[in-house]
């Protein structure tokens, strides 16, 4: 048959069953800063979703209670992860500054997986160049696809 003779749900009844976000295996490991991002990402769901309530706006409250399920289960599972006075060797919340072959420098934090941004020098700790890093020291090098980084520095 063709999709043209199939009746799509509209309006509300589009957002009627969201599936849930997807909840990592892996420990919810976060630095002070990742667990601010998440009890402030609670506090503005909680509030979006009142509202929501208020509006009868059902669109948006499946959405927001849908949300709010997930960061409420990140909070609840959230490992936080002193910050680390010894740099002696790469750990999770240290910041890293890797030289590559070209003499191109970047630095990178080692972060929780719902902190991550690489695009904002933040990796995720499950990221394959953070499971490399982890444990190396000054001097060491690893391999990040076909590249050979040099470790420079870890703060």
């Amino acid at each position: 048959m063709s999709r043209a003779f199939v009746k799509e749900p509209d309006g509300d009844a589009a957002f009627e069953e969201l599936p849930e976000r997807l909840i990592s295996p892996n420990p919810n490991l976060v630095t002070d800063t990742g667990l601010a991002e998440i009890e402030a990402e609670v506090e503005r769901l909680a509030t979006a979703y009142a509202e929501a309530q208020t509006s009868g706006d059902r669109a948006a409250l499946n959405v927001a209670a849908r949300d709010l399920r997930y960061w409420t289960a990140r909070r609840a599972s959230a490992e936080l992860v002193p910050a680390q006075g010894d740099t002696g060797e790469i750990r999770f919340g240290a910041r890293v500054t890797l030289e590559r072959p070209d003499g191109r420098r970047q630095i990178y934090r080692i972060v929780g997986e719902d902190e991550a941004d690489p695009a904002k020098g933040t990796l995720s700790y499950v990221s394959p160049l953070a499971q490399a890093l982890l444990g190396k020291s000054v001097g060491d090098t690893v391999r990040a696809g076909a590249a050979e980084l040099e470790i420079l520095e870890i703060a």
